[in-house]
């Protein structure tokens, strides 16, 4: 593996959490510990984005949302990275077929929150992304009815199961909607209030 690549062998599972955490909080380091729990993953890799494509505001940048997400996520099984500026990808589906190639026999899921999974049928080849790697669909406040009626939940109906921890043993299209105890962090509330500064620093 190339330098600067996180390291999976094959056989390993490994969850795929992408963003720009700008900045990066609790509720990003909550879900990750639940999702290495529940979907009995080896290993999550945040993928700290260059920037969204469908936002108009970019973000911090990368170096500052880095440190910032290392400073957040202290976890032995949980790699921060900047995977997508590295490969030079800025979509989902472009970065998830690059992956596949990168590490034959590991297999990724990829995980976001509720809020993301109502609007996903905006992604570029949002149906190619379900088809290519399962989906952890994790709780986030008041997502929950929103993600559940959602045009992507509507049309993979019949491709969710019930058991987050099934998701390692299946073949895509599969997707899981996982409950998990609620933190409103949000990166959007803490730049509003000022509490994302120059060099990633939170003001109180």
């Amino acid at each position: 593996m190339r330098q600067g690549f996180p390291v999976a062998t094959r056989g390993m599972v490994v969850g795929l959490l992408g963003g720009s955490f700008d900045p990066a909080h609790e509720g990003h380091a909550l879900i990750t510990r639940e999702a290495l729990k529940r979907l009995c993953l080896d290993q999550v890799w945040w993928l700290v984005t260059p920037g969204n494509p469908l936002k108009p505001r970019q973000p911090a940048p990368l170096a500052q949302r880095l440190a910032r997400a290392r400073a957040v996520m202290q976890h032995p099984k949980v790699r921060i990275t900047a995977l997508e500026a590295r490969l030079g990808t800025r979509t989902t589906i472009d970065t998830v077929t690059r992956l596949r190639a990168l590490y034959p026999g590991v297999t990724f899921v990829w995980l976001m929150g509720a809020d993301n999974l109502a609007q996903f049928h905006r992604w570029d080849r949002w149906r190619d992304i379900l088809r290519s790697v399962a989906v952890g669909v994790l709780a986030r406040p008041g997502s929950g009815v929103r993600a559940r009626t959602s045009v992507a939940a509507r049309a993979f109906r019949v491709h969710q199961i019930q058991r987050g921890e099934n998701l390692r043993g299946s073949q895509p299209p599969v997707w899981a909607f996982v409950n998990l105890p609620m933190n409103d962090a949000s990166s959007t509330e803490i730049r509003a209030r000022g509490g994302w500064g120059p060099g990633g620093v939170t003001r109180t």
